[in-house]
């Protein structure tokens, strides 16, 4: 058994992408974020359709139309192959826990 909430560096220069599940149809991975945001230049452009779920911490999503995406735990939203987004914030003194579920829509 393994524990998401668990394994965690102290130091964390940069978010941690853990690949829990990969198969050819879907892929799982857990990310810990800790005051991180994206490159100011950098926009996710993805290929598969993604949803993600806040487990813990406080985070903000920016899409490229300009929406912005405020989560806390609980929240979970689901992004669309090709819309192009970031992680704009993260809560800096604290852990945010992320389960991202990438997978083929239609």
């Amino acid at each position: 058994m393994n524990k998401l909430f668990e394994n965690i560096p102290d130091d964390l220069p940069e978010e941690l992408f853990d690949t829990l599940v990969k198969t050819e149809n879907v892929e799982i991975e857990r990310i810990v974020s800790r005051g991180h945001s994206s490159p100011a230049e950098g926009w996710y452009d993805q290929g598969r359709a993604e949803f993600v779920l806040l487990l813990k911490g406080r985070a903000r999503l920016k899409f490229e139309d300009g929406r912005l995406v405020s989560m806390e735990p609980g929240d979970w939203i689901e992004i669309p192959a090709g819309v192009k987004h970031r992680v704009d914030w993260t809560k800096e003194d604290m852990e945010t826990i992320w389960l991202a579920v990438h997978y083929q829509d239609g």
